[in-house]
Formats: structure tokens, C-alpha cells, sequence
């Protein structure tokens, strides 16, 4: 499983220059006027993990460098995050203005949504219905609730007959919806609203837009960034300079930290995009090292050790007879797997084990 993140905003807020330094390229068009971007724009990111280049380093320990006539580990592969560019949304948009519900219906696909707010003047750079930070969020999270009461509506419209005539579904349905659309007219986001867990599963399939996390990126001046870098922090909330991400986005690695050492920056927004998007979801990795690959997997905080095996394949989970577990940190102390099983610090876990981050993995199975 992977994540996917859209980025939305109004126009001209600096979602395409964020796009283009997540996947290092040159990949959406970052122009100075609305609509630029109009179908999303889609790429894949790799989620930071040092953890990585350690574990390779002890498969290389352990096989010499080599594993016959190869070189190993042949391959490191870490976790991936899909982002979606979306077009910018404008006020109006869920009555059809800008580009309207086809915006709309590009977000109902994603996990999660990174809400990028422009916190920056530069005469240079067209507003496009941008005013402040504080409205411009409003105008985005109205337009995304009256999208919302337009499915409920719908909904408690077409189960209407059925609900005045007993239907018991109809009507737990219709309960759900109602329960919804009441706080969403008066300006509350569906995420606020207290649901059971029946109750989610109910409106599961409306994927209603303001109930998906969010993450609000305040986009600001490169100044800004350098002297606020601990301001406005929270589980939802990062600020970045767009400008700087994509800047530090075209050099190398070795280069990217000494340019953040001058500007003070501890660590990317980027990065801190990502980690916020895996905390929101209740999303882990877990390790897996061997001589073809090292690797991260994601999976769901509370995944059991079956669940996990059958994110790397189907069999795995169907034949799932036990996992070899090591904690990441007690593995690079001791420097190799057989060190580590020496030590006992690799236990053997059944079917009803909850993984924990960071665990290095070999499954047992039998198809």
C-alpha cells in the first residue's frame, strides 16, 4: 500500500513549484496565472528513510560485498508517496465555477489532502482571489463543505421513499447523513464531527472530501522561513518556503545539506510534508533485508504481522506461519542478523503479533 496526497489550493498559491521540488524535476507547469495546471499533475515520492542505507550496509557486511557473480544489495527500495498537483479551486467552485467538479472529483481519489495557503507578497505574482492566509483557507474549506452537502443531499433525497416506508437501512442511513449535513451548513468540516465506527463505514463510499486529513502548508517568503522555522507548529500545520524546497530540490544531496546548514533549516519541509501525511493516516514501515533488496513497506499502526506479509505478497499471508523479527536499532548495534540471532535479539512471532516501526522482517510461510 502507498500513500496519495492531493495538493490544493487556490490559484497562483505555489502548489506547482512545491510539486516539481517534491519529485526534483521540472514535471507541472508553474506559471504566473490561473489554471495552469487543469488535469492533475501525478508523481511518485520517496519517502525519506536513512534506515535504509544502514541495513544495506549490514547485507554487504554479511555477503562480502558480493552475493556470487552480483553486487548486493542488488537493490534498496523505500517506501513511495503518490501526490497529485490539482488544479487550483476558486470561490464558487462547487456551483461549477473555475474548473469546478472536475477539480472536485480529483480529490475524492487521494488519502490525504495538503492544503498549500500563500503566506508570502510578491507584487510579481498574480493573487487570482487570493486576499490573506486566514480567508483563502476558509474559501477552500467552503468550497469542499458545499460539495460534501451536495452528496448528502443527494443521498437523503434517493433514500427518502424507502426511509418513509420502513426500510431499516434507509433510514440508519439517513440518520448518518443527517448528522453530517446539519454541522457542515453551519461551517463545521465532517473530520470534526464525533462518528462510531458503523457510522464510518455507513458514508465510507460518499468519500466526502472534508473528512479526509489535512495538511495545511502555509507557503512562505524564504525570509520568513529562515526566522519563523519553529512558529505555527502542530499535527496538520507546516511551513515552507516553496521557493527554497525547490532550490535545495536541484542539488545534490551533499550540497542540499550544506545549504540548509547556512539557511538554519533543520529539516525540509518536504520531509515534514510526509512524515505529517504518514502520523495523519496512522501509517508505519516496517524493514525487510536480504541480498536482492533492501526495502520499506507501509502499512496501517496496528497491522499484525500476517496483515504485513500480505502487503509484500498474497501467499505470504495465506501461508503466514511465523515472522523473525529484529528491532531495527538492536540490529545496527550488533551489526548483522547472524550477530543478532547469536544474541538473541530475533524473536519468533505468531499471527496475533502487532508490528511495530522500524521491525526488520523475515517471514515464515507455506503455500
Amino acid at each position: 500500500m502507498s500513500l496519495s496526497i492531493g495538493i490544493v489550493g487556490l490559484p497562483n498559491v505555489g502548489k506547482s513549484t512545491l510539486f516539481n521540488a517534491l519529485l526534483k524535476k521540472q514535471v507541472a507547469l508553474a506559471a504566473n496565472y490561473p489554471f495552469a495546471t487543469i488535469e492533475p499533475n501525478i508523481g511518485i515520492v520517496d519517502v525519506p528513510d536513512p534506515r535504509l542505507e544502514q541495513l544495506a550496509q549490514i547485507v554487504k557486511t554479511e555477503y562480502g560485498g558480493r552475493d556470487g557473480t552480483r553486487e548486493v544489495p542488488e537493490k534498496i527500495i523505500p517506501a513511495v508517496v503518490k501526490f497529485l498537483d490539482i488544479a487550483g479551486l476558486v470561490k464558487g467552485a462547487s456551483e461549477g465555477e473555475g474548473l469546478g467538479n472536475k477539480f472536485l472529483s480529483h480529490i475524492k481519489e487521494v488519502d490525504a489532502i495538503v492544503h498549500v495557503i500563500r503566506d508570502f507578497d510578491d507584487e510579481n505574482i498574480l493573487r487570482a482571489g487570493a486576499t490573506d492566509p486566514k480567508s483563502d483557507k476558509e474559501i477552500i474549506e467552503t468550497e469542499l463543505m458545499l460539495a460534501d452537502l451536495q452528496v448528502l443531499d443527494k443521498k437523503i433525497a434517493s433514500d427518502a421513499r424507502l426511509a418513509r416506508a420502513g426500510d431499516k437501512e434507509s433510514q440508519a442511513r439517513t440518520k448518518v447523513y443527517e448528522k453530517l449535513s446539519g454541522p457542515l451548513s453551519r461551517g463545521e468540516l465532517a473530520s470534526s464531527i464525533n462518528l462510531t465506527d458503523e457510522e464510518k463505514f455507513i458514508i465510507k463510499d460518499l468519500n466526502l472530501l472534508t473528512l479526509k486529513p489535512a495538511i495545511y502548508v502555509y507557503n512562505v517568503s524564504e525570509n520568513a522561513i529562515i526566522q519563523e522555522e519553529n512558529e505555527l507548529v502542530g499535527n496538520n500545520v507546516v511551513r515552507l518556503s516553496a521557493k527554497i524546497e525547490s532550490e535545495l530540490s536541484m542539488l545534490p544531496e551533499e550540497e542540499q545539506e550544506e545549504y540548509m546548514k547556512e539557511l538554519g533549516i533543520h529539516v525540509s519541509g518536504l520531509d515534514k510534508v510526509i512524515k505529517r501525511g504518514y502520523d495523519l493516516l496512522g501509517l508505519q514501515t516496517f524493514l525487510t533485508a536480504g541480498p536482492k533488496e533492501v526495502r520499506a513497506w507501509t502499512i496501517l499502526q496496528g497491522s499484525k504481522a500476517p496483515q504485513a506479509a500480505g502487503i509484500i505478497h498474497t501467499d505470504f499471508e495465506r501461508g503466514f506461519i511465523s515472522a523473525e523479527i529484529c528491532g531495527y536499532k538492536d540490529l545496527i548495534s550488533v551489526g548483522s542478523w547472524k550477530a543478532a540471532k547469536d544474541k538473541g535479539l530475533i524473536r519468533i512471532e505468531g499471527k496475533e503479533y502487532v508490528m511495530k516501526d522500524g521491525d526488520v522482517v523475515e517471514f515464515r510461510f507455506s503455500v
